[in-house]
């Protein structure tokens, strides 16, 4: 079960400077989709994650990809998704240290006080739909579909610490 993260943890985008989650969030809630470029759990869910967070671009949320990987790491396994949904690196896996995360992959809500708001672990269609329903209505936004068609089969993922 996901945790909140420490306030002082510190998240680096491929593009940009690091900043510590405070920072991430003085603006905007942050909403993020945890994947592991070297498995196949995370690879089967690049397109309907991507197509998740999409939904939200024009909410008052930021949209990300973590990726417990490097930044080239991260490029090479998001492909074109790295120039369309903004995305960390991870190589260490603070952040999923940070929340206490168990398998990947994993959708998370922090709000702008650093609360963790919802999160969903591994690929359970019911459960990611019961974070971004949350998420939507903090933003007064439309919900996503959950599952979609083309969207894989539940699967519980895998070690979220490698």
């Amino acid at each position: 079960m996901a945790t909140d993260a420490p306030a002082d943890l510190v998240l680096t985008p491929l593009t940009g400077e690091a900043r510590t989650l405070t920072e991430q969030l003085t603006t905007f809630h942050l909403a993020a989709v945890v994947l592991d470029p070297f498995t196949n759990e995370s690879a089967w869910l690049i397109d309907s994650a991507g197509r998740l967070l999409e939904t939200f671009t024009g909410a008052d949320v930021r949209v990300a990809f973590v990726v417990t990987g490097t930044a080239a790491e991260a490029r090479e396994f998001l492909g074109p998704w790295v120039d369309k949904i903004f995305t960390f690196a991870d190589p260490d896996r603070t952040l999923v240290k940070g929340l206490g995360l168990e398998h990947l992959p994993a959708f998370v809500h922090i709000g702008q006080d650093g609360t963790t708001n919802g999160a969903a672990e591994g690929w359970d269609p019911a459960e990611w739909r019961d974070v971004a329903e949350h998420l939507a209505k903090i933003m007064s936004w439309s919900r996503p579909n959950i599952p979609a068609p083309g969207d894989p089969a539940p699967y519980g993922g895998s070690p979220a610490l490698g």
